[in-house]
């Protein structure tokens, strides 16, 4: 029952529900508004876009770039004649520019919801029955609105994950969200986790002058990549940018003082790790985030790691057998990246509007990963480690940017491209890519793959000469032939 405080109002009914607003979110919503749908969109927090529009995908991508303008300006502009003297930075203008790209783009999704009539509600959403979703919102959560749908779709995302035994106390102890709002450059940083986020926050601050380390429990940067990927860009983060890596090391604590921290490590092969920072970034990954939703209202089915289970048309599995009610993003399995979550709306969006959509569209081995460090890293598909273990029999095409024409013209020759063929019908079943702009180049691989082109096609086709895609139909040519043109 509510106090008498509380405002209780009834909005009206909506074909879809959405509650969260980041890419997952969104995308469903503008998707369902332009197929004729009545759409409402929850969010609890003031502005739109998520996780990764407002502290996670943007706002780290304009870092990175002011980062490596700076970088560039001050070791590599001279290979090309170009002179900068007493080159320096001002990360004060760099904060205000990321932020002020993360303002721009957040209201420019405000304009859309608009545009495309969509009713927005700010506050926390909260099932109270399988059709109905409270809203809570003011400063003393005394306002509520209970908003009905036909069906409902949770697109909460998630939260970084913590560390067992490490206190994120997000003053020297931090996740990526402190990371990216700093307000000065720490002299150093001990980075947890060698994955995405972890190396492309070392990358930012590395370039501009902190004295950084990963600490990774595997045996491999980018553990979900190939290993060929891992290998080289440990190579070129050590030699480019002086980042120590210590693989292989579980973290046993991390003491935190006014000024300073102490993480402690332990090899596998039993030696003892000690590093003393300004900071500690925890970067092993991120959870599923559905706290206060009340799955328990429709009876939802969550898995040993958090994940609401959903069928193969991403319904959530609840006990009381509703059939209106989807979960798509990083709520759900699979990699948790923005574009996955961006699929998965348009298909449930699609599936509501009587369409039939292509489950191939939101098929895990379909969805491209990218590590925006640079060079940059790419990758879909199955790594070889994979196929080595499924006992597949395929082909294995490599071409090093070394060998580019582009590549040598820029200066940028560090890197690789690998493509794993099926050796009898030569579709193509992994492409991984390290170099430049290789996050655009994906791309055609993603497209290669989801229509079962072969490697043979691909080397078939012309690409422009020169450019950094030549690369990429050289592998080809070498995983259809064993041969290519340029090495």
């Amino acid at each position: 029952m509510s106090d008498q405080h509380d405002t209780m109002n009834k909005s009206d009914s909506f074909d879809v529900v959405i509650i969260g607003s980041g890419p997952g979110g969104y995308v469903a919503a503008i998707k369902a508004a332009q197929l004729g749908m009545k759409v409402a969109l929850i969010e609890k927090y003031g502005t739109l876009g998520g996780t990764c529009l407002n502290v996670g995908c943007i706002p780290s991508k304009a870092l990175l770039d002011s980062s490596e303008r700076y970088f560039e300006a001050s070791h590599k502009f001279k290979d090309h004649g170009v002179v900068c003297e007493s080159v320096s930075f001002d990360f004060d203008i760099m904060q205000k520019r990321k932020t002020d790209v993360v303002k721009t783009i957040t209201q420019g999704v405000r304009f859309l919801m608009k545009s495309n009539k969509v009713t927005c509600f700010e506050g926390v959403g909260q099932f109270v029955d399988p059709y109905t979703v409270r809203v809570t919102s003011g400063e003393d959560g005394g306002k509520k609105t209970d908003v009905n749908g036909k069906n409902i779709i949770i697109a909460t995302g998630s939260k970084p994950a913590g560390l067992r035994g490490v206190d994120l106390d997000k003053k020297r102890v931090i996740s990526s969200t402190e990371a990216l709002s700093l307000s000065k450059i720490p002299r150093s940083m001990v980075v947890i986790g060698a994955g995405a986020i972890g190396l492309e926050m070392a990358s930012i601050y590395a370039r501009l002058g902190t004295q950084v380390s990963v600490v990774e429990y595997l045996d491999t940067a980018v553990p979900m990549m190939d290993r060929d990927l891992g290998r080289e860009l440990t190579r070129v983060m050590k030699k480019e940018l002086g980042i120590a890596f210590y693989f292989n090391t579980a973290i046993q604590k991390v003491d935190c003082a006014f000024e300073a921290v102490k993480v402690t490590g332990n090899f596998k092969e039993g030696e003892n790790l000690q590093i003393e920072a300004d900071y500690c970034l925890v970067s092993v990954g991120r959870r599923p985030y559905h706290e206060g939703v009340g799955l328990d209202v429709v009876g939802a089915s969550v898995d040993e790691r958090g994940r609401i289970e959903v069928d193969d048309s991403l319904r959530v599995k609840t006990a009381k057998g509703f059939s209106h009610i989807y979960a798509i993003g990083d709520v759900i399995a699979g990699p948790m990246l923005a574009h996955k979550a961006e699929e998965e709306g348009i298909f449930v969006a699609e599936l509501l509007a009587g369409h039939q959509p292509k489950p191939s569209h939101i098929s895990h081995t379909l969805i491209p990963s990218v590590v925006y460090t640079w060079p940059e890293v790419a990758s879909v598909g199955l790594t070889e480690d994979q196929l080595k273990m499924e006992g597949a029999s395929y082909s294995v095409g490599k071409f090093p940017f070394r060998a580019s024409g582009r590549a040598r013209a820029a200066g940028e020759i560090d890197g690789l491209i690998k493509v794993l063929a099926d050796t009898k019908s030569g579709r193509v079943l992994g492409v991984h890519m390290m170099g430049p702009r290789v996050a655009d180049m994906i791309a055609e691989a993603v497209i290669a793959m989801a229509h079962e082109i072969t490697a043979h096609d691909i080397a078939a086709a012309s690409h422009p000469h020169p450019t950094f895609s030549e690369s990429f139909k050289e592998a080809c040519m070498m995983a259809a032939t064993g041969r290519a043109i340029h090495v």
